[in-house]
């Protein structure tokens, strides 16, 4: 095997049990129904996880699916539209969490890995290039539209 592919595939193995899929319902016409779909990562032991706010927000119950497809009801625990960012907790612990890395050392050009729930697929994995750093983007946050600055 070709030392690129063994790279993408230890990254994978380090961090696969740590990144789940989110599945929200809201009650329509009288009946709970998945509304939409995501990916998060936890990063604690305990039960913490990240996610985007989009992809909760507004939701009236929150499944996590683990990647051995056990699923927990979560709790959000907060969130900030502006930022696009949301901590859950499901109940449990002896989770393996997933390791920061320091996004200062971050350089253009270097190769990336994307490991998620993209439109509902669960366990999709990616590779990339780090184009730029230090971005502004433009963000919705409900009525309003502000930037998120310092964007990889």
């Amino acid at each position: 095997m070709d030392s690129y592919s063994a790279t993408i595939i230890n990254a994978v193995d380090k961090v696969k049990t740590a990144v789940v899929k989110i599945e929200v319902f809201n009650n329509v016409k009288g009946k709970e129904q998945a509304v939409g779909s995501g990916s998060g990562f936890l990063f604690s032991s305990d039960g913490y996880l990240f996610t985007n706010s989009h992809v909760i927000h507004n939701a009236k119950k929150i499944k996590v699916m683990m990647h051995d497809g056990t699923i927990h009801t979560a709790e959000l625990i907060g969130e900030d539209p502006d930022t696009d960012l949301a901590i859950l907790k499901i109940n449990g612990a002896d989770f393996t969490p997933v390791k920061f890395g320091d996004t200062d050392q971050l350089q253009i050009g270097q190769l990336v890995i994307a490991i998620g729930n993209p439109l509902g697929f669960q366990h999709t994995v990616t590779a990339g290039v780090v184009s730029a750093l230090g971005r502004s983007l433009p963000a919705s946050a409900g009525w309003a539209i502000r930037v998120i600055d310092d964007v990889v």
